[in-house]
Protein backbone atom coordinates (compact mmCIF):
# COMPACT_ATOMS: atom_id res chain seq x y z
CA UNK A 1 0.00 0.00 0.00
CA UNK A 2 2.71 2.48 1.15
CA UNK A 3 5.22 1.34 -2.20
CA UNK A 4 1.65 2.40 -4.27
CA UNK A 5 1.56 6.09 -2.28
CA UNK A 6 -2.16 4.91 -1.69
CA UNK A 7 -3.57 6.96 1.03
CA UNK A 8 -5.34 4.38 3.82
CA UNK A 9 -5.86 4.66 7.52
CA UNK A 10 -4.27 2.06 9.67
CA UNK A 11 -5.98 1.11 13.30
CA UNK A 12 -4.74 -0.97 15.89
CA UNK A 13 -7.11 -3.30 16.75
CA UNK A 14 -5.20 -4.85 20.29
CA UNK A 15 -5.05 -0.62 21.63
CA UNK A 16 -8.07 0.27 19.90
CA UNK A 17 -10.67 -2.64 19.80
CA UNK A 18 -13.33 -1.72 17.38
CA UNK A 19 -17.28 -1.53 19.37
CA UNK A 20 -20.22 -3.26 18.15
CA UNK A 21 -21.69 -0.45 16.52
CA UNK A 22 -18.71 0.42 14.30
CA UNK A 23 -18.39 -3.16 13.37
CA UNK A 24 -22.17 -2.95 12.63
CA UNK A 25 -21.91 -0.28 10.45
CA UNK A 26 -18.05 -1.68 8.55
CA UNK A 27 -20.18 -4.52 8.15
CA UNK A 28 -23.02 -3.14 6.63
CA UNK A 29 -25.39 -5.49 4.73
CA UNK A 30 -22.34 -7.64 3.59
CA UNK A 31 -22.24 -11.05 5.30
CA UNK A 32 -20.69 -11.35 8.73
CA UNK A 33 -19.25 -14.54 8.39
CA UNK A 34 -16.88 -13.01 5.44
CA UNK A 35 -15.48 -10.86 8.76
CA UNK A 36 -14.77 -13.75 11.32
CA UNK A 37 -11.20 -15.20 11.53
CA UNK A 38 -11.53 -19.03 10.97
CA UNK A 39 -7.94 -19.13 11.50
CA UNK A 40 -8.62 -18.09 14.95
CA UNK A 41 -8.90 -20.38 17.94
CA UNK A 42 -12.04 -18.99 19.46
CA UNK A 43 -13.30 -19.81 16.08
CA UNK A 44 -12.49 -23.41 16.01
CA UNK A 45 -12.95 -23.59 19.77
CA UNK A 46 -16.85 -22.69 18.92
CA UNK A 47 -16.84 -24.21 15.68
CA UNK A 48 -18.07 -21.19 13.87
CA UNK A 49 -17.90 -22.94 10.50
CA UNK A 50 -20.28 -25.35 11.27
CA UNK A 51 -22.36 -23.43 13.51
CA UNK A 52 -21.66 -20.12 12.51
CA UNK A 53 -23.19 -17.52 15.05
CA UNK A 54 -25.82 -14.73 15.16
CA UNK A 55 -25.09 -11.89 13.95
CA UNK A 56 -25.37 -10.10 16.78
CA UNK A 57 -23.46 -12.26 18.90
CA UNK A 58 -20.36 -12.49 15.97
CA UNK A 59 -20.21 -8.59 16.46
CA UNK A 60 -20.28 -9.26 20.41
CA UNK A 61 -17.47 -11.46 20.08
CA UNK A 62 -15.44 -9.49 17.30
CA UNK A 63 -15.66 -6.55 19.71
CA UNK A 64 -14.02 -8.44 22.77
CA UNK A 65 -11.89 -10.65 20.43
CA UNK A 66 -10.20 -8.41 17.55
CA UNK A 67 -8.24 -11.27 16.41
CA UNK A 68 -11.87 -12.97 15.85
CA UNK A 69 -11.94 -9.96 12.91
CA UNK A 70 -10.39 -10.99 9.71
CA UNK A 71 -7.88 -8.53 8.29
CA UNK A 72 -6.35 -6.86 7.75
CA UNK A 73 -9.89 -5.13 6.03
CA UNK A 74 -9.26 -2.90 3.08
CA UNK A 75 -12.10 -0.68 1.50
CA UNK A 76 -11.91 1.30 -1.94
CA UNK A 77 -15.23 3.34 -2.66
CA UNK A 78 -17.78 0.29 -2.39
CA UNK A 79 -15.01 -2.36 -2.65
CA UNK A 80 -13.54 -4.62 -0.15
CA UNK A 81 -11.18 -7.39 0.25
CA UNK A 82 -11.14 -9.05 3.34
CA UNK A 83 -7.23 -10.47 4.68
CA UNK A 84 -4.18 -10.91 2.98
CA UNK A 85 -4.92 -10.86 -0.60
CA UNK A 86 -2.40 -9.81 -3.32
CA UNK A 87 -4.81 -10.44 -6.35
CA UNK A 88 -7.92 -9.17 -5.04
CA UNK A 89 -5.76 -6.29 -3.44
CA UNK A 90 -4.09 -5.56 -6.73
CA UNK A 91 -7.30 -5.00 -8.32
CA UNK A 92 -9.01 -2.99 -6.00
CA UNK A 93 -5.52 -0.56 -6.19
CA UNK A 94 -5.83 -0.45 -10.01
Amino acid sequence: MQDKKTDFEERDLGKQPMTEGELDALIGDRPYPDFLNSRNELYREMKMKEKPPSREQALRLMSKNPNLIRRPIFRRGNAWVFGFDVEKLGTLLK
